[in-house]
């Protein structure tokens, strides 16, 4: 029997879900209010709403079997009733509630010794006159925020005070500027059974608090690699979170590590897995909200290198020359997303690349920008 599953949220994390679903006979019906979302042409039906809108979710529940997020905007209140009148939802509203908020996320792992970089509430201009942490520091959104968006490095007084005024005065947080040496992050899944299976942690970087490539594994010693892995279960098994969660953390020079966001759901950090392991996440999500056993998450190359096509113009156009010359590249795999419009910064695609190990690493990743960005070439 075909299982429907429905997808709250209908982009890119979506639509490679629904790609997904075809192998496993699984049926998506996804909850978007924009018909042009890359999900929409590779769903079996969409359903026209809002995230938050728990009429469309309502009626999204009707005909699927459970329901799971591509993204962290709903409103849990609005979906509490729902979950009460049998609805499921996978990740379930309990283990979603410490996580959607940056501020109760960061107490909830302080709370259970997960080590986290220091940080303090904002809800009014005198707060971010007594906050106690030195510049330069981190000034986040509590909700909402992805994809640098609602995140704003100041370096004084005067910068925090405009940083916080161009978001609105929303409900904040500041948070130490950690000197990492690296930026790393893990994708674990939990079954409804309650095993964990942790894929390779991986290096991830970062510009203007974007993703811009991801090194998988990581170039980490091992004990780093089962800190971060353990880490990782010991969130899981708290919350008892039952689905994927992407975990990003920092590494300093002395070797501590410590836990930067948790996302509940598929994520940027593990689009390597599409290729690079037997199981990538996208099918792990949809083998874990059908009930199935978890699968293997062994990689099949040895290294994998993934890089995010970014836009870098506002303009419209689908890159197809540019997509071609990227696909001539040795064991390459373009991804694109069928976004009818580029905007700086706007994740359009990306790329994932095969490798027998870590050497001229970097020349790749150059290599793949300088193709994808031309002018920055020149």
């Amino acid at each position: 029997m075909t299982k429907r599953v429905g997808i709250i949220g209908g982009g890119q994390l979506a639509a490679m879900m629904a790609i997904a679903a075809k192998s496993l006979n699984i049926s998506i019906v996804i909850q978007t209010a924009n018909t042009s979302d890359p999900a929409t042409s590779l769903a079996d039906m969409t359903i026209l709403g809002e995230v938050t809108d728990v009429e469309a979710t309502a009626e999204l529940a009707k005909i699927t079997d459970v329901i799971t997020f591509e993204n962290e905007f709903v409103d849990l209140e609005k979906l509490d009733a729902l979950a009460k009148s049998g609805t499921e939802f996978i990740p379930s509203l309990d283990a979603l509630k410490p996580l959607l908020d940056k501020y109760t996320q960061r107490t909830y792992l302080q709370e259970h010794g997960i080590p986290v970089p220091q940080f303090f509430p904002i809800e009014t201009e005198t707060d971010l006159i007594k906050q106690p942490l030195a510049y330069p520091l981190v000034l986040k959104a509590r909700r909402n925020g992805y994809d640098g968006q609602g995140t704003r490095i100041v370096s004084s007084e005067s910068e925090l005070l405009e940083a916080w005024q161009s978001m609105g005065k929303v409900p904040a947080l500041v948070e130490e500027k950690v000197n990492f040496k690296s930026e790393l992050a893990v994708i674990i899944a939990r079954s409804v059974t309650g095993d964990c299976l942790v894929y390779s942690v991986v290096e991830t970087h970062q510009v203007n608090q974007v993703c811009t490539d991801v090194i998988a594994p990581a170039r980490i010693r091992d004990a780093i690699a089962h800190e971060v892995q353990d880490i990782a279960k010991a969130i899981a098994n708290s919350l008892n979170a039952v689905g994927i969660l992407g975990i990003e953390y920092f590494l300093t020079p002395d070797g501590k590590v410590s836990v930067n966001e948790i996302a509940p759901r598929t994520h940027n950090s593990g689009h390597y897995t599409i290729e690079a392991c037997h199981t990538s996440q996208f099918e792990q999500l949809l083998r874990i909200v059908t009930k199935r056993p978890l699968g293997d998450i062994s990689m099949r190359s040895p290294v994998a290198v993934m890089v995010n096509l970014l836009g870098y113009e506002n303009r419209g156009s689908d890159y197809q020359k540019i997509r071609h010359q990227l696909e001539q590249l040795p064991n390459c795999y373009v991804h694109w997303y069928g976004k009818n419009s580029s905007k700086v910064g706007r994740k359009l695609g990306h790329v994932t690349i095969l490798k027998e190990d870590y050497q001229d690493i970097d020349l790749l990743i150059s290599t793949i920008n300088a193709i994808w960005q031309p002018q920055k070439s020149l």
